[in-house]
């Protein structure tokens, strides 16, 4: 098959890349490169630099495509809020901009990375789909917008749309911002420096980490799977961890005796979050197979990053 995937040198979209290549598929990659890194990409992959909010350059790439993978955004919650503008702009317009190039050159079938950002805080747990969402910043408002716009357009002119709504995936690669870096990768690295962990709120609220494999393997058998036009479907491991057993794995993991410091005083975000994975098993075949532990090991094993630190 045919692949375009944008938003491919980030962390999930290189890894998506990565393995469609190693299973033959025809792969195009676009990104700005605003986060990404090109050299993450195998030489099999046919890397564009450009902005998804290029309707030219996406006709030329769009070209004889089987399938979209569409995952450019900004993905920061903490600068989201400080830059909504931004995000929509990105987000949203960048996906109804990818919208209208699909339905100009007359490709079918598009598969969103949405988030489970978008669920908020919710009075049970685990989070199925049919959840109402209350999403807690503008990034989670922009990519449940983007959901609703690829379903409406995508019905309004025959392009069969999914919405695999990711959870807290990590794995080696990932990026580390100077500011608001992701947790997983943020505390390794931390701890192999013998720095100090600090954690916001006491460390009991909880979420799903994912690891990149699985949450490769889900979005492969989206291409393909039958009956899923129209659907959002969760991509999670589907159990739930607390940040505190999560700092105290990372410890275990990386033979660390870093300090670890709860601040009661800055909030950690929603109390809970786990994903009901009964769609993702139904529809796409999925079953996570990578715990926690393992993760982590791997993490360690095989980012070059994280064995310099």
């Amino acid at each position: 098959m045919n692949f375009l995937i944008t938003g491919a040198a980030g962390f999930l979209g290189s890894a998506l890349a990565n393995q469609l290549a190693r299973e033959g598929h025809q792969v195009r990659a676009l990104d700005d490169l605003s986060t990404g890194d090109p050299q993450a990409l195998s030489p099999d992959v046919h890397f564009t630099r450009g902005d998804v909010n290029d309707r030219p350059k996406l006709w030329t790439l769009l070209q004889e495509v089987d399938c979209v993978y569409h995952m450019a955004a900004r993905v920061s919650v903490q600068e989201s809020i400080l830059y909504p503008r931004e995000y929509n702009a990105a987000n949203v317009g960048g996906t109804v901009s990818l919208m209208e190039a699909m339905r100009d050159v007359g490709v079918h079938r598009v598969v969103l990375a949405s988030s489970g950002a978008i669920y908020g805080d919710q009075p049970t747990q685990p989070l199925t789909e049919n959840t109402q969402p209350a999403p807690h910043s503008p990034y989670a408002v922009s990519k449940l917008a983007a959901e609703y716009y690829i379903r409406t357009i995508g019905g309004l002119w025959g392009i069969e749309t999914t919405s695999l709504r990711i959870f807290n995936a990590y794995g080696p690669g990932q990026h580390i911002p100077a500011s608001h870096p992701p947790i997983v990768a943020h505390a390794l690295r931390q701890a192999l420096r013998g720095g100090t962990l600090v954690v916001h709120s006491d460390g009991q609220q909880t979420r799903d980490y994912i690891y990149v494999d699985d949450v490769t393997s889900a979005m492969v058998a989206a291409a393909t799977a039958p009956n899923i036009n129209g659907l959002v479907i969760n991509v999670g491991s589907g159990t739930e961890t607390s940040v505190r057993s999560l700092i105290n794995l990372v410890l275990s993991a990386s033979g660390s005796r870093a300090n670890v410091i709860y601040n009661p005083k800055i909030a950690g975000g929603v109390s809970r979050m786990c994903a009901d994975l009964t769609l993702a098993a139904q529809k796409l075949n999925y079953k996570p197979s990578i715990s926690l532990e393992e993760g982590l090991r791997l993490t360690l094993k095989r980012d070059p990053r994280l064995q310099a630190a």
